[in-house]
């Protein structure tokens, strides 16, 4: 039995047969009227209604008790996620750095806050998130989506949307005052007499976010029995990729092609150094990455927690380039290249140093051989996990585009 069948079978085990049901997701119907005026109001959905059709191999999400999945939680988070008035000085939405195109990355290397400042790390796709154990880079803390869809409304170091003690109030006026947003606001959290609120805010984005799930590449089709569905190359990149050879599955294994998942509610956010960097700082200290940008080590300041960075889901990793927590690798080949060297040798001076001596490395950056026939082989595997569908549903567009 493959890897990944074997993990998703184990997290049923854990789960009950009745949370590893079958399909796609039936996320809310397109507005109609989304090319002008006020985006019409979907039909009432159940919350089950959203995994219910998910395919055999993937659990359904976890769902927190105090934020229940609704329609119109969902689709008031929607608008939230594409809206500029989100941020301080009405520049930026959640979407400036989470394009749907490119699986809800941005295709920069740094991504740049409402006020101009550049991020030290990467945009982060926001595939199947639903599933995270964790949602930073490096940041062991951060193991709730609420949590998570609060920090770039109010970061200061850097800047992202920009909220903050002087504009929240101008914010949360907008959203008061506009009728259509205070109907809905007021349907998300019924019973509430003030609903427009940051708190509220965070609840809908949230529940937007638990909607992004992509399950129709080429390679589910496969898993579902469809032999076609990926080319031969792809398949042979397959076996390539869940061999004890590359061992490729030991970060990224099962359903979701990634170790820090959580299906139970059990599982711990997981982070690898991968010998990325291995820098000596004026003051000595050794095996260093770039400064903010140390992983966890920036949060625990244990030494050995140097580097280590979460290991994101290779869904649709076709589409996030560049890669890596700094996005400092530009392409797949250069991506595979430095798990076959077992690290990266830098000879920028100010990051000079070899990784793959870097003695705070994970023992599975081992180092292997690949061919370029190979390599070729295993490029296609990673592009047959590319979901289009995701990146052009209907349900999951900015409800405001004409």
């Amino acid at each position: 039995m493959r890897f990944v069948k074997r993990v998703f079978l184990l997290a049923c085990l854990s789960l009950g047969a009745v949370a590893c049901g079958g399909g796609a997701v039936n996320a809310p119907m397109a507005d109609p009227g989304a090319s002008g005026g006020s985006p019409a109001t979907p039909p009432p959905m159940a919350a089950t209604d959203y995994f219910k059709t998910l395919p055999s191999h993937f659990p359904k999400p976890l769902v927190p008790a105090d934020n229940p999945l609704t329609s119109a939680k969902v689709e008031l988070g929607r608008r939230l996620f594409y809206d500029k008035k989100l941020s301080g000085n009405g520049t930026q939405s959640c979407s400036s750095c989470h394009l749907q195109a490119k699986a809800f990355s941005d295709g920069l290397k740094n991504s740049i806050g409402s006020t101009g400042a550049v991020h030290p790390r990467n945009s982060q796709s926001l595939t199947n998130i639903a599933y995270n154990a964790s949602f930073n880079w490096g940041n062991p803390t951060l193991t709730e989506m609420e949590m998570q869809n609060l920090q770039p409304i109010i970061n200061t170091d850097p800047v992202e949307l920009g909220v903050n003690d002087g504009n929240r109030a101008t914010v949360l006026a907008h959203f008061k005052s506009n009728a259509d947003y205070a109907r809905r606001f007021a349907e998300a959290f019924p019973n509430q007499a003030d609903p427009v609120t940051q708190a509220n805010i965070v609840k809908a984005l949230a529940s937007f976010n638990r909607t992004l799930l992509s399950y129709r590449a080429p390679f589910d089709r496969f898993e579902a029995g469809d032999g076609s569905a990926l080319s031969e190359a792809a398949k042979r990149g397959l076996e390539l990729f869940e061999s004890d050879r590359l061992e490729c599955t030991a970060c990224h294994g099962g359903f979701n092609f990634s170790d820090s998942t959580r299906v139970s509610g059990a599982e711990q956010p997981v982070f690898h150094n991968t010998g990325l960097y291995n820098i000596t700082n004026s003051d000595g200290s050794m095996n260093n990455y770039p400064p903010r940008n140390q992983g966890v080590f920036e949060i625990t300041r244990s030494v050995g927690d140097k580097g280590r960075m979460r290991a994101p889901s290779l869904r649709n990793i076709a589409l996030t380039a560049p890669y890596n927590h700094d996005g400092s690798v530009a392409s797949l080949s250069e991506l595979l290249d430095n798990y076959a060297h077992g690290g990266r040798l830098v000879s920028n001076p100010t990051q000079f140093g070899d990784g793959r001596s870097n003695v705070i490395k994970d023992g599975e950056i081992h180092g292997f051989s690949l061919t370029a026939a190979e390599k070729a082989d295993l490029i296609a595997f990673l592009e047959s996990l590319t979901d289009m569908a995701f990146t052009t549903d209907p349900a999951l567009a900015d409800p405001f585009a004409p």
